[in-house]
């Protein structure tokens, strides 16, 4: 019993405290809040700057709504009554709120920026059918509500990277001079070493040839195998 009293207490005091603060809520529609200058509710469809319709029945905006919201009647090429040539028309436009997303795809594939969306939400309904925009509530928001910021002209400029600028063919480069040789590796080329005029030194398994004491002298043969030199008379001793 005792904790059920503290808990109503501390319920009643927390309801008390915030019976003084000043609200935040506002009655909506009969006061509106300044919106985001991106702020999206609703949408729109255009008519060109000679009164003819923007929409030409291309249906792209209804093949790219994830949500399937859209539904579009293609009315065909025919003439047009103001310019004289022949386009496409939409017979019928009609999109459906309950499920919308607020995605803008639809406003960003328009070939044509016919349709848009607008900055102020449309009124509270009773009944699903009446956040359903027909083709007649779609023109009536070209000039009932403010357009949002974005169409399909400068979304697709957003998003698409610019071009990258034109590389001009420049000249060769010229070569590159060889360094120069450093002054010991100078000195090593250009003076040589003390040892060199004298030949390349015998290695240690070959015998000096033994130069001859006199002109008319002849050089000792060498003994043969198993044998002593030859003598005066050219017989070997054994």
């Amino acid at each position: 019993m005792k904790g059920y009293l503290s808990s109503a207490a501390r319920a009643l005091a927390t309801s008390f405290h915030n019976l003084l603060r000043k609200p935040v809520t506002v009655e909506f529609p009969k006061v509106i809040r300044p919106r985001a200058e991106r702020y999206r509710a609703s949408f729109a469809l255009l008519h060109e700057d000679d009164g003819d319709e923007a929409c030409i029945g291309c249906l792209q905006c209804e093949r790219i709504c994830p949500s399937q919201v859209i539904a579009i009647k293609a009315g065909g090429k025919r003439e047009s009554p103001i310019s004289g040539k022949k386009r496409g028309y939409a017979d019928d436009f009609v999109l459906d709120l309950n499920a919308c997303i607020y995605c803008e795809l639809c406003v960003q594939v328009c070939p044509t920026d016919a349709i848009v969306m607008t900055r102020e939400p449309e009124l509270p309904a009773y009944g699903r059918e009446d956040l359903v925009l027909t083709m007649a509530r779609l023109y009536a928001n070209e000039k009932s509500k403010h357009r949002a910021w974005g169409d399909a002209t400068r979304l697709n400029g957003m998003q698409v990277p610019p071009k990258p600028p034109k590389v001009e063919a420049t000249a060769a480069a010229p070569a590159k001079p060889a360094p120069a040789p450093s002054a010991g590796a100078a000195a090593a080329t250009t003076s040589p070493s003390p040892g060199a005029a004298a030949g390349p030194a015998p290695s240690a398994g070959t015998a000096a040839p033994v130069a001859p004491s006199s002109p008319g002298a002849a050089s000792v043969a060498p003994a043969a195998e198993g044998g002593s030199p030859a003598g005066p008379g050219g017989k070997g001793t054994t």
